[in-house]
């Protein structure tokens, strides 16, 4: 009975760290494709011009993004600018569409945005000094193509006062080794339970990296708005005060 119980462990065993080698071995390519660790670690910052279309209207965006965990999103609407997502390093702050004046989050919004924080410019990046976890799920077809299906999960969440799993899946092309589709349940709001997705394409290299210039958010099951970019920038010079919240508004 010992002998098929260690049996038993060492297949376990076995298999787990063939699993976990195999994961490993997708996001070395992963990483490869995109241009290489050492390049994306020497990421500083990234400035993306893009444009999403709604209802007919063409929105004009700007994002940027650094590696401090400053980071800002603004459009311009019928000649108002707004903003989301804003983090000045303490503080994460955002246009009230309804006002059109800014209003700083909540404190449990904005704990969790930095859970976050240490995924500049990927978050598989070094994935397991961040206490993360991935596991192969499996391949499945997206869009007419192979990928590798890979469970990520993350430091949790909270959500009422209480932890939840955070949790997303990557579907990685299985011959491009680049991301095709993101999944996540989502945990509060009006969406809670709904599955959030995102999809990317139209991978262009800028400065020996690969970025999709073309994505879509939405969800599952439901229609999606399309983002198209059309200028990215690598270490950007960028204001300070672009992130600071504005006082008297």
């Amino acid at each position: 009975m010992k002998i098929k119980l260690l049996s038993f462990l060492l297949l376990v065993l076995i298999g787990s760290g063939v699993q976990a080698q195999s994961v490993d071995e997708i996001l070395e390519k992963y990483f490869e494709a995109q241009g290489g660790k050492a390049k994306l670690q020497a990421i500083k910052g990234i400035k993306m011009i893009a444009k999403v279309n709604q209802g007919g209207m063409e929105i004009p965006l700007e994002i940027v993004k650094l590696a401090d965990g400053r980071q800002y999103l603004t459009f311009s609407v019928q000649g108002m600018t707004g903003w989301q997502n804003v983090y000045d390093g303490t503080s994460l702050w955002s246009t009230n569409f309804m006002t059109m004046k800014p209003e700083k989050s909540d404190s449990e919004t904005t704990e969790n945005f930095k859970t976050s924080l240490d995924d500049f410019p990927d978050p598989f990046l070094n994935y397991k000094s961040k206490g993360y976890t991935t596991e192969l799920v499996g391949k499945e077809t997206v869009d007419g193509s192979e990928t590798y299906k890979i469970k990520f999960t993350k430091n949790p969440l909270t959500v009422d006062g209480k932890k939840e799993e955070n949790v997303s899946f990557y579907f990685i092309d299985t011959e491009n080794y680049v991301t095709l589709m993101i999944e996540q349940e989502i945990k509060s709001g009006p969406m809670k339970g709904q599955i959030s997705q995102i999809t990317m394409s139209d991978y262009q290299e800028v400065d020996g990296l690969l970025f999709p210039f073309s994505s879509t958010q939405g969800f599952k099951g439901a229609g999606s708005q399309p983002l198209t970019i059309t200028k990215i920038e690598l270490n950007p010079t960028v204001d300070s005060k672009a992130f600071q919240f504005p006082e008297g508004n």
